[in-house]
């Protein structure tokens, strides 16, 4: 096929490739770019009598290094043009541990090509990608039955993969798929019939691209993200963003979401000029009358029909990190140009991808899928991802190495999201506090079990009774006797234990009360989570710190000698992990000096807090 030449704007095709590892995807893509003419003769001119995979480092357009937060997933993007269509083709690996690769690509795609090796049929790995496929709105698929050659151009083998795929495929919602039996390395079916394959009377893979329906494009009323705000002098201030669904007029009257702002569109402006409307795909400036405050992250909504606003959410979340999902753990959720802190409260089921049998899990791992429940900190505007990808997919980053965790997909906002709300108060915090001439604060004491915490806390709160000074102390054991009688020993348990805690250590300071929490709180970023819970200033961490054979020697509970015989699991500093503080405000060696020493530090740092709070 000769190379077809620029002769205007094409519409423009997303396009992905999957399947399970050596299934002939890069054997596949070089034969559709040398047919649609992306590919100089010269350059392949050996194709159809290659014995393996293609040597396809020559025909890489670009290798984009999308980076989210600070991890990189890298998806090969391939360029080609068929009749009036512009392909852009996301080439991932097949391997099971690049499934992220795959989810990053699919997110956006139109339509899917997948393939299945003729000899080896339908594998875990098809499985897992069709089903995220569905899970992110793919429904278009091409089942490229690929490798013909190697079962002889076999019809009854072919019927039995397709019949195989389509009963696996239909109840999980990807019903529009057409199969196409194909050789990519000599050429069958791609653009064009050929002998081993007489019996198929379908379109090649080339001829199905070119006239394919994709009229699903996101309609309804107007959506725009807002990526920033535009001030280059006194007279104009305008709303930078992208339209992910519907259009706007001159006129139009708009709501800003969360925030329920009304106002107008006074001008869409280009960089050639002013527009008279703006379509979903554009990224425009508004102005808008009055000049209401808006800022990024923001959604601007036909005010007739505005999208939800919630902050709880139920969700399918493939997981996408090595480090375990843990239910509880607070990371960002980024959502179009939104990132607030989010939970998981609740983790429903995983899916098994070969079966579809929901498990009862946890937490996730690696390439999991699974449904759960959100918490987000704050509210945010957004439509469930069946109705619109812009709107309802999130990613999920780890807070403590901005790694992309995960990624899901908005299915409803919970009901008491809208329907649980704050209740205005007549008292203060404030007037608490002054009424027991004391100002709220959080000493946090943390270390390995044995290092002397509960001891060197009760002192301390001796100390501040003496003083006059209102205290209250949550010593992990007692706090596991009530409140927390239902955790165990996990990372997950451990998690939600100190989060729980750390809900409770902010009620007493609205209180007005000094809280003394000793908790091991292995983990830095709950112990963080914690200090974020509270007003600044609030928060002290005391790092207890001993050797751990120091901790051992001392063990009153005997804990570390039944750890050491394995009659206890997941004990801290022996099979479970122990983060020291890398920042805490006071450290404490508590192998060199005594409780009382210690003591002392703690209430000089407690009495400089109060005299700061003062000023």
């Amino acid at each position: 096929m000769a190379p077809v030449h620029d002769t205007g704007p094409r519409e423009i095709v997303r396009l992905i490739t999957c399947g399970s590892v050596d299934d002939g995807k890069s054997t596949l893509i070089g034969r559709l770019l040398y047919d649609a003419g992306a590919i100089p003769s010269d350059q392949i001119a050996a194709l159809p009598d290659l014995d393996g995979a293609l040597d396809l480092s020559f025909l890489v357009d670009g290798l984009s290094a999308e980076r989210e937060q600070g991890i990189t997933i890298d998806v090969a993007y391939r360029f080609f043009d068929i009749g009036e269509r512009r392909f852009v083709l996301a080439d991932t690996p097949g391997h099971e541990q690049y499934t992220r690769n795959m989810v990053t690509a699919a997110s956006t795609a139109d339509l899917a090509i997948v393939l299945i090796d003729a000899r080896k049929g339908v594998l875990t790995q098809t499985r897992r990608h069709s089903r995220l496929l569905a899970l992110l709105g793919v429904r278009r698929v091409v089942l490229a039955v690929n490798k013909m050659d190697l079962v002889e151009g076999s019809q009854d083998r072919f019927d039995a993969i397709v019949d195989d795929y389509r009963a696996f495929a239909d109840p999980i919602g990807l019903t529009d798929i057409i199969a196409i039996p194909t050789c990519a390395r000599s050429g069958e079916n791609i653009s064009a019939a050929g002998d081993l394959t007489s019996w198929y009377t379908g379109p090649g893979l080339m001829a199905h691209l070119q006239t394919v329906s994709l009229a699903e494009t996101t309609s309804g009323p107007l959506r725009m993200t807002v990526q920033g705000v535009n001030r280059p002098n006194a007279d104009f201030r305008g709303v930078a963003g992208r339209i992910v669904a519907g259009v706007a007029r001159p006129g139009d009257a708009v709501r800003i979401l969360p925030s329920g702002v009304s106002a107008a569109i006074e001008r869409i402006v280009a960089l050639d000029g002013d527009l008279d409307e703006a379509r979903t795909g554009q990224s425009v400036t508004l102005t808008l009358t009055p000049d209401v405050d808006v800022s990024r992250g923001d959604l601007i909504a036909a005010a007739g029909a505005p999208p939800q606003v919630a902050d709880q959410f139920e969700a399918h979340l493939v997981w996408m990190s090595d480090r375990p999902l843990l239910p509880g753990r607070s990371y960002w959720l980024k959502l179009g140009a939104t990132t607030v802190p989010a939970r998981i409260s609740d983790l429903r089921h995983k899916v098994n991808v070969d079966t579809g049998e929901r498990l009862a899990t946890p937490t996730l791992t690696l390439n999991d899928i699974g449904l759960c429940t959100l918490a987000l900190d704050a509210p945010v505007a957004f439509e469930p991802y069946a109705a619109n990808r812009d709107l309802g997919g999130f990613i999920l980053i780890d807070r403590m190495n901005n790694e992309t965790a995960g990624a899901g997909m908005i299915r409803f906002a919970l009901r008491r999201s809208a329907n649980v709300r704050p209740q205005a108060l007549s008292v203060s915090r404030a007037d608490r506090a002054a009424l027991k001439r004391q100002s709220p604060l959080v000493l946090w004491f943390t270390g390995l079990s044995g290092a002397g915490k509960s001891t060197i806390a009760n002192q301390v709160e001796q100390r501040l009774l003496a003083e006059g000074l209102h205290s209250v102390l949550l010593d992990g054991d007692n706090v596991r006797h009530g409140l927390n009688r239902d955790l165990g020993f996990t990372d997950a348990d451990r998690v939600e234990n100190v989060r729980r805690v750390a809900e409770v250590a902010r009620l007493m300071t609205d209180a007005g009360l000094i809280v003394l929490v000793s908790f091991i709180s292995p983990f830095r970023e709950e112990r963080r989570m914690a200090r974020e819970l509270m007003e600044p200033g609030e928060f002290v961490e005391v790092f207890v710190d001993v050797p751990l054979a120091v901790a051992e020697a001392r063990d009153v509970k005997g804990l570390y000698a039944k750890a050491r015989a394995g009659q206890l699991s997941h004990f801290t500093g022996i099979d479970s992990p122990y983060e020291a503080p890398e920042a805490p405000e006071l450290r404490i060696d508590a192998a060199a000096c005594s409780a009382d020493e210690a003591a002392d530090r703690i209430i000089a740092l407690v009495h400089a807090a109060q005299a700061a709070a003062a000023r």
